[in-house]
């Protein structure tokens, strides 16, 4: 789909070259932080799982404990295996009661015994890292044998009840009725707890919550789903939020194969806090690229509290952000799944063409991107017949512009939670159009000057005058400039200064000898 556009190679250099000067003082401040979530990870890449009967997990028991005597700030890995070392317990589901008990108290090792805790941590989160490992040839080896979807774009269906033993019929359905990729959604105010509730769940608001044991069971029923349709069904879950790293390495382990990960949505509409997110998004996205994961961002959500006309601008310099952040991380193209969605008001005229000029701004941006597409949902009134038009005219601009991922849109979104007849009448319409319009997109050829290739040129001008503003004009002296940024406001009309929000007391500087063995081995290329 490239070069429709005719956009100036000089000004798409410049783009991605202000990106980076963003983005890079960011990066400093997170490899100078660690957070609580980013140690319990690293201690669940060792194998340390369950909780205790009250249902707190065990490695938030033993965190606590380590913090409590020797802070966050040289890591949990040293304290933690010297511990062991020290015949304290024989592993760490002991060493997390006793610890939980008051019955351990722990140091930070020096010498030898500093060297002797590192070999040891090093080996355990290293069988960790393996088993990912072997998860991702599971799934090459398995996209070989069953074969893939047949075409892109891929269609990618939620199915959440809050009932994971609900979920599995209703999204082995949907695979049945063609989707490709299933998003198990999470339950609401998941992502503002500092935990990751443990086994199956029955019961979840709006939503399932995100467990390893629900990782599992889904991820098990879609197999059996592959070997049955003959295409093997991707599974998405969300590593965003507080545990936003331990979701990530949960996620590496069970072969999950796409994750909603932006790295700026749980700031701007969760208020957490931005440090927190920059720490947790790095090591969660190092996680990923190890895993073979394909990321989801999350643009589309500056388009339900911003005009999607006004604030084009902000979704294409955000998609550039995330891009840099992603690939310093270690993600590569095809792990890219940036968002973007259809939200242009109806009543504005010309509102397809400026769907269409935005779509294709994206695809020529990220030629190489898997693109997220998202459907209508801030101008669904509940007219269901509308709501279908809008959607026909969501998946047509999809086919005509190469996107990707084609998330299904509903007739009833944002009104209702949707029935499964309202799913199948969904995917009925997305079928449609695109057997209908088949390979239109290769028919499709904007006018250089038209209003499409123009309007697509003035938002790339405008993220470029945006991304300078943010490098060049912050007054918060310390700051990078791209916290000063969000602390303004610029990204979904949020405001969110860098010393406030959720999850800031889980934060900490990294002492001169912290040793952390998991971002040691992620670091590795």
């Amino acid at each position: 789909m490239s070069g429709k556009l005719d956009l100036d190679p000089v000004t798409v250099r410049q783009a991605r070259s202000l990106a980076r000067k963003a983005g890079r003082p960011i990066v400093k401040l997170a490899q100078q932080h660690t957070t609580v979530s980013v140690e319990r990870a690293t201690l669940r890449l060792a194998g340390l799982g369950g909780a205790d009967a009250e249902g707190t997990p065990w490695v938030n028991r033993l965190m606590d404990a380590v913090r409590a005597d020797v802070g966050l700030e040289h890591g949990v890995a040293l304290p933690v295996w010297d511990a062991l070392a020290r015949g304290e317990a024989e592993d760490l589901v002991t060493l997390a009661q006793k610890a939980s008990a008051g019955s351990v108290r722990f140091r930070h090792p020096e010498g030898r015994d500093a060297q002797r805790a590192r070999s040891a941590s090093k080996r355990a989160v290293g069988g960790g890292i393996r088993r990912i490992d072997a998860r991702r040839r599971e799934r090459d080896r398995l996209i070989k044998k069953h074969g893939d979807a047949p075409r892109t774009p891929w269609i990618y269906l939620i199915v959440a009840t809050g009932d994971i033993h609900e979920d599995i019929p209703q999204a082995q359905a949907a695979a049945r009725a063609g989707a490709d990729v299933i998003a198990v959604i999470r339950s609401t105010g998941q992502s503002l707890l500092d935990f990751v509730p443990e086994g199956a769940t029955r019961e979840g608001f709006a939503g399932t919550y995100a467990t390893q044991e629900n990782f599992r069971l889904m991820r098990a029923a879609l197999d059996e789903s592959s070997k049955e349709l003959g295409r093997y069904v991707r599974l998405t879950n969300y590593a965003s939020g507080l545990c936003m790293p331990e979701i990530a390495a949960l996620a590496g382990l069970e072969r999950l194969d796409m994750m909603l990960n932006d790295s700026m949505y749980g700031i701007l509409f969760r208020d957490i806090n931005p440090v927190r997110t920059f720490v947790d998004q790095r090591f969660s996205r190092q996680v990923h690229a190890r895993a073979g994961i394909i990321i989801n961002t999350g643009e589309d959500n500056y388009l339900t509290t911003a005009d999607a006309v006004e604030a084009a601008h902000t979704v294409t310099t955000s998609q550039l952000l995330n891009e840099y952040f992603a690939k310093e991380a270690g993600l590569e193209d095809w792990q890219l799944g940036l968002g973007h969605a259809f939200e242009v008001d109806p009543a504005v005229p010309e509102s397809f063409r400026l769907e269409l000029a935005h779509a294709l701004l994206a695809r020529e941006l990220f030629p190489k991107a898997p693109l997220k597409w998202m459907p209508p949902t801030r101008h669904m009134t509940g007219d269901v017949f509308r709501g279908y038009l809008l959607d026909g005219f969501f998946n047509l601009v999809g086919a005509m512009t190469g996107q990707s991922i084609l998330l299904v849109g509903m007739m009833t979104e944002a009104v209702v939670t949707p029935w499964l007849s309202d799913r199948d009448l969904a995917l009925q319409n997305v079928r449609y159009v695109l057997d209908a319009a088949g390979g239109l997109g290769e028919d499709f050829h904007p006018a250089p000057d038209g209003l499409i290739a123009s309007r697509a040129r003035q938002v790339l001008a405008e993220t470029i005058d945006l991304l300078d503003r943010i490098v060049h004009d912050s007054d918060q002296a310390g700051d990078p400039p791209l916290l000063a940024a969000i602390a303004d406001g610029t990204f979904g009309l949020m405001k969110r200064p860098p010393d406030g929000g959720r999850g800031l007391d889980g934060v900490a500087r990294k002492a001169r000898d912290y040793y952390n063995p998991a971002s040691e081995l992620l670091e590795e290329k």
